[in-house]
């Protein structure tokens, strides 16, 4: 998620576990310690798909950073022994603000490589939206107390009670997950649509809307929104993910890593002599974060590998579109007028509005 909401929850676990031998102290540091694992971003990779791909990887690691909480622990109570520290609190301290920055991350769409080095699949639980203000707020008012009266007995148990109630936010995003893929799942049974891979994403800062993507044995895909207010079934389309074009990587490594990256949710598009590769699972309809560049046509109409750039059009501009905003938190208590999905994908994207970033 966001640093904000990183740093938050690291002071609260540490001002929790040590705020009464460390006082506010305590606070600064887990905020620190806390957005640590987001100093991978410094690294430079050659192409967009590299930096997004190797992004939460090993500095995401649970295995990496369990040992780095030893490791940090046994410093501390080396260095400045006398402080009333023991080593196994001192460790928990640590270890619960360092291992729950990339788990909260694998609670949103991105991917996180929580086993890194093990090659599996990035986790990728989706249950809330990167940035959710009903998470962030609780734990920055605990935080934001504690540090004006101390870490006080009172100020401990808010801290304790905001790390609750948004550890029980995220059980509530997964649940909400599960009810919008089940419904979606049964309006495609009701209409005699064979589909799988059937998986929900929140939506615009929220975990009350939700777009849900269905993959179809014939290479389509269909997208649709759905609220757990709603009384009838979801709107949704169906789209192509062009999967003839994505024979002109098949050689290409970028693409691979991206395909086990997404799990696969790619779709492919033809703009001009460009190949655009989309990643569905990120954004509005139409609106996808990321859109990468691949290859191009060249004069005999032979695809050739590019390095990949993003391109133009792309990132998390749609999602910070007002009138799209009103319109989609509108729709989590009315489902009519349905969104205007079909628009959406016009808009975004028509071959016109997308550009190579040069």
């Amino acid at each position: 998620m966001d640093s904000i909401t990183q740093a938050v929850l690291g002071a609260a676990l540490q001002g929790t576990v040590l705020g009464r031998i460390q006082g506010r102290r305590s606070l600064l540091y887990g905020a620190a310690l806390g957005t640590l694992p987001d100093l991978d971003v410094i690294i430079r990779y050659a192409d967009p798909v590299s930096q997004m791909t190797y992004h939460r990887g090993f500095s995401h690691s649970l295995f990496v950073l369990t040992g780095l909480a030893l490791l940090l622990a046994w410093l501390v109570n080396t260095c400045w022994p006398g402080k009333g520290y023991t080593l196994p609190r001192l460790f928990l301290a640590f270890w619960l603000v360092l291992v729950t920055h990339p788990l909260l991350d694998a609670f949103t769409v991105y991917g996180t490589q929580l086993f890194w080095p093990l090659p599996t699949t990035p986790e990728s639980w989706a249950a809330v939206f990167i940035i959710d203000p009903v998470y962030t707020l609780p734990l920055l008012a605990a935080v934001a107390y504690a540090v004006i009266k101390g870490l006080s007995g009172k100020a401990v148990r808010l801290l304790a009670l905001a790390l609750l109630f948004s550890t029980a936010y995220l059980g509530f995003g997964l649940a909400g997950r599960m009810a919008a893929e089940q419904r979606f799942q049964a309006a495609l049974n009701q209409q005699g649509i064979v589909a799988s891979d059937v998986r929900a994403v929140p939506i615009a800062f929220n975990s009350l809307v939700w777009r849900v993507l269905a993959k179809t044995p014939d290479g389509d895909y269909y997208e649709g929104i759905s609220s757990g207010f709603d009384r009838q079934a979801p709107e949704m389309q169906r789209l192509p993910r062009n999967l003839e074009l994505a024979k002109a990587l098949a050689a290409d490594p970028l693409h691979q890593r991206l395909r086990w990256f997404t799990n696969d949710w790619l779709r492919y598009d033809q703009v001009g002599d460009a190949l655009v590769v989309t990643d569905l699972r990120m954004g509005i309809p139409g609106g996808y974060t990321f859109r990468f560049n691949m290859a191009h046509r060249d004069s005999q109409g032979h695809w050739v590998v590019d390095v990949p750039s993003m391109w133009k059009g792309a990132g998390p501009g749609s999602m910070f579109n007002g009138d799209d905003l009103v319109l989609i938190w509108r729709r989590i208590v009315a489902q009519q007028p349905p969104l205007p999905l079909a628009a959406w994908t016009e808009r975004y994207l028509r071959p016109g509005a997308a550009e190579r970033v040069r």
